[in-house]
């Protein structure tokens, strides 16, 4: 097996009393994308800038390319932030060619579309600055690419041609970790590590993640009062379409609280948004009791 190009080992983060990231033990090998799922403050971001060494781990390891983090070994990271990391106040052909001095290294190329675009960048679209953060994290060819929600905020379609992007690096044998909160994203990664309460809960292949979880599917043409009968009931049930899917629950139970409504109450697998809300929650019921 190939050595990792970015590890943590038992890697600590507390901030006075709280503590962010909870001996997280991760890694990132060529050619692979790791997705690191979590809610809002589960310690992704943390956890991505001790990667980085922007932040020291408290205790613990982080590794990048078998070093601690170093200038050097940033110099082979392609990193994006939630923030993008770009100037608002210079174009897009500006940003490259600044970041191009820094790292020593020729402009990355813009699409054409971009190429005679003369406005700063804070008067383009979101999802145009974005792929300008794109071609400037891999402009200098790194061998590790870290996304922090790389696609947040744009549209379905210029977040499908950025993971185009993100496939191309990992097949062409880069390493990729990224973050985001798009199940269906998610499902497009090799491996997934998930976070809750600063701590990794749950790690593998989307097969591994799902396992044999079942949901309770109930259709019926009352769905209204169907919801509220399982509310009453102390069940969470989402709405998808026209049917009801309930975690946590078993068909008796479901039947019991909707007893003498027409409706057919049925098993099936749970998606990978389904488990992950019932793996973060188990997470934060254990931690509060």
């Amino acid at each position: 097996m190939t050595e990792p190009l970015a590890e943590s080992r038992g890697a600590t983060r507390r901030f006075g009393d709280h503590v962010a990231v909870d001996r997280v033990n991760l890694s990132v090998r060529p050619g692979e994308v790791v997705g690191l799922l979590g809610a809002n403050g589960a310690g992704k971001t943390t956890l991505l800038r001790m990667l980085l060494g922007l932040l020291p781990a408290s205790s613990g390891e982080v590794r990048l390319f078998g070093a601690a983090p170093s200038r050097a070994t940033r110099q082979r990271i392609g990193y994006v932030p939630q923030s993008l990391g770009l100037y608002d106040d210079l174009t897009a052909r500006e940003n490259l060619r600044f970041a191009a001095a820094v790292f020593h290294s020729a402009p990355g190329t813009l699409p054409e579309s971009l190429a005679a675009e003369t406005l700063p960048l804070a008067r383009l679209p979101l999802g145009t600055q974005r792929r300008v953060a794109f071609v400037q994290a891999l402009a200098h060819h790194p061998d590790l690419l870290i996304l922090d929600e790389p696609t947040s905020g744009v549209d379905p379609l210029m977040r499908a041609r950025l993971w185009e992007v993100i496939r191309d690096a990992s097949d062409g044998g880069m390493g990729v970790l990224v973050t985001t909160h798009y199940m269906e994203e998610a499902e497009e990664c090799d491996r997934l590590v998930v976070m809750a309460e600063g701590r990794v809960v749950a790690e593998g292949d989307l097969p591994q993640i799902l396992g044999e979880e079942q949901v309770v599917v109930v259709e019926t043409d009352d769905w209204a009062a169907a919801l509220q009968r399982m509310e009453e009931g102390a069940m969470a049930p989402a709405l998808v379409g026209r049917t009801l899917r309930i975690a946590g629950h078993t068909v008796p139970e479901v039947e019991h609280a909707l007893v003498g409504m027409p409706c057919t109450v049925r098993e099936a697998p749970a998606t990978l948004e389904e488990r992950f809300v019932q793996i973060t929650s188990a997470a934060s019921r254990s931690k509060r009791s």
